[in-house]
């Protein structure tokens, strides 16, 4: 590496690194102020904090690095064309693309490395993001209770103390009871001072009452003419109450199997699955719609078919196919464990019959088993032999086929089918329509279409949004799927913009170089969320919406890269000054050629 790779190098470094934190720092607190609410006042501990902070900063660093590079090589070059050492390395027959070479690569591959933390990194650290919140969110807050408010974050309690002694102690105490799950305060305990005294690691709460009533009441469950419902009233010297915080107001995790199906907690390889069993469902969806469509309409497919596209049969086909191996080769996998068993088994009953003790068990088996086949063959006796049954009843059974047979060969009944020619007659045709119009038929026919037409369109909005779902969580794992070369790429993007504007704008430090990325950061930040909406929407395809914002940036880059390299003074008055005339002049030019 040369002298001037070095310089160029070592004084990008710096800001670079400075900008990041500062960048990463200021996305840290705007996502921490979402959840601000959620996290804190709950006693939680410095390292859980700790480790939300830092599964946040590893998760908006795909975020944080565009901007950073961006406004370190916007500084990095103002301050060499500040110092006019961009002008002695112009001046050494060295152009700005050389100039730009050592950053440009090093730019290169920081976007590799975005891109292998986004795509194995972050969704990884996004899952352990969604499950601590969860548990964080779940968790109730401190048991803190404030004199003169009562108090509800223990379960199935309501504490009210109007002065609060020390760390522990209390006085004037009402405590509701809700325990049991009964609604309304039928039971309240009153007492003149108490202590609250945590024990057994902070698992248990101790509550002491001194000097108080307890009025407990039940519910009454039947009408007003029934007798009042118990009342008990209660005096105490001292009474104990212990809490249990266990469940309560400690941080239980959440096994993180429960967002497997989210999508930012996914890499490529598993977008695709996902992708693939989304499209396997809409393609089901839609031919299950083409099969019951063709029910609805009889008339339409009396003589034709309402067959599905080629392309939509052939997934079917496919999926079905994928979906026989599936289940041939799982019941295969079921037979040979079968197998194993019975083999197993085999050889334990031939071990068994080896054994002298085990021959005997099983004779002895045998002959149960053959004395409970003989009892069963003495107790089915036929009717004729029975000493019990009559001869009235003997005479029923004998007679009773003669009475089958009589039922079962009813005389024979020949149909005459008789076939009328004529036509109706005018008598007969009004004595029709009034039966159609007297009754109401027509009327019932109509609403029945109606009802028919209704139900249909019910059935068809329904099956339209369940198909628009499909769609729209397809094509957001596809953002999801694009977003992984887009963030890495944008980092590239930044650097075609800031570098050579800081060579046009001449300025380091903090000041115009903040402001001018600023703006262009905000920019990018808007084109990127108008195409992804427009992608989310369907308005546009999911490739072209995430590249949008990209796509509009890259054009600025290469116009400053031309600009810069002519040395054009293009955020100087004279310039525009210098446009406005030559633009002046050729209008001048223009008219005297057209008079």
């Amino acid at each position: 590496m040369k002298k001037l790779d070095k310089l160029i190098l070592g004084s990008f470094l710096g800001p670079f690194l400075l900008t990041f934190i500062v960048v990463d720092f200021i996305l840290l607190t705007v996502n921490m102020l979402k959840y601000f609410d959620e996290i804190f006042g709950k006693g939680l501990s410095f390292w859980i904090y700790a480790e939300l902070i830092g599964y946040f900063v590893i998760s908006i660093s795909p975020m944080a690095l565009p901007l950073a590079v961006l406004l370190s090589s916007l500084m990095t070059f103002g301050n060499l064309g500040e110092h006019f050492e961009l002008t002695a390395i112009k001046s050494s027959g060295i152009s700005l693309l050389r100039a730009l070479r050592p950053i440009g690569v090093f730019v290169i591959i920081l976007s590799f490395a975005a891109y292998l933390s986004n795509n194995y990194l972050v969704p990884k650290v996004n899952l352990k993001t969604f499950s601590l919140l969860y548990d964080i969110r779940m968790k109730s807050p401190a048991l803190d209770i404030k004199a003169g408010v009562f108090y509800a974050g223990i379960p199935g309690y309501s504490i009210k103390v109007n002065e609060k002694v020390g760390e522990y102690g209390l006085k004037d105490i009402i405590i509701y009871s809700h325990a049991g799950g009964s609604s309304g305060n039928l039971n309240m305990t009153l007492a003149d001072s108490g202590r609250m005294e945590p024990f057994f690691n902070e698992n248990y709460m101790k509550l002491s009452l001194f000097q108080g009533i307890n009025y407990s009441e039940e519910r009454q469950t039947r009408g007003i003419k029934e007798k009042p419902v118990e009342f008990n009233r209660t005096s105490f010297d001292t009474n104990e109450i212990v809490f249990d915080l266990n469940n309560t107001f400690k941080l239980n995790r959440t096994a993180e199997d429960a967002w497997s199906t989210n999508r930012s907690i996914k890499n490529i390889s598993q977008i695709k699955l996902g992708l693939d069993s989304i499209s396997t469902l809409l393609n089901d969806k839609l031919y299950q719609n083409y099969q019951s469509t063709e029910s609805i309409y009889p008339f339409f497919t009396r003589d034709r078919k309402f067959d599905p596209p080629v392309d939509i049969a052939q997934r079917k086909f496919l999926d079905d196919s994928v979906r026989k191996a599936k289940f041939e080769k799982e019941e295969a996998i079921k037979d040979s464990l079968e197998n194993l068993k019975f083999n197993a088994k085999k050889d334990t009953s031939a071990v068994l019959t080896d054994n002298p003790e085990a021959r005997l068990l099983s004779r002895t088996g045998k002959d149960s088993a053959i004395t409970s086949i003989q009892s069963i063959k003495v107790k089915t006796t036929s009717v004729q032999d029975s000493p019990n049954i009559t001869a009235n009843t003997k005479r029923q059974v004998k007679d009773q086929p003669a009475a089958l047979d009589s039922a079962v060969k009813p005389e024979a009944k020949v149909a005459v089918k008789v076939t009328r020619t004529a036509p109706l007659t005018d008598k007969e045709k009004k004595e029709i329509d009034s039966l159609v119009e007297g009754r109401g038929i027509k009327l019932s026919a109509v609403n029945m279409a109606l009802n028919n037409s209704r139900s249909l369109k019910n059935n068809f909005s329904i099956r339209k949004t369940e198909i628009d779902n499909y769609k729209r969580d397809y094509r957001r794992f596809q953002i999801a799927w694009y977003q992984k070369y887009t963030q890495a790429f944008a980092c590239f993007a930044m650097f075609l913009i800031g570098a050579p504007l800081g060579a046009i704008i001449k300025k380091g430090g903090l000041g115009m170089p903040v402001l001018v990325s600023i703006i262009f950061f905000i920019v990018y930040y808007m084109l990127t969320i108008t195409g992804e909406k427009w992608a989310k929407e369907g308005l546009t395809d999911p490739l072209f919406g995430t590249w949008f914002s990209i796509l509009c940036l890259l054009p600025f880059g290469l116009f400053f890269i031309r600009q810069a390299r002519k040395d054009s003074r293009l955020f100087e008055p004279d310039f525009y000054l210098s446009m406005w005339k030559s633009v002046q002049n050729r209008i001048k030019v223009l008219r005297s050629k057209a008079n």
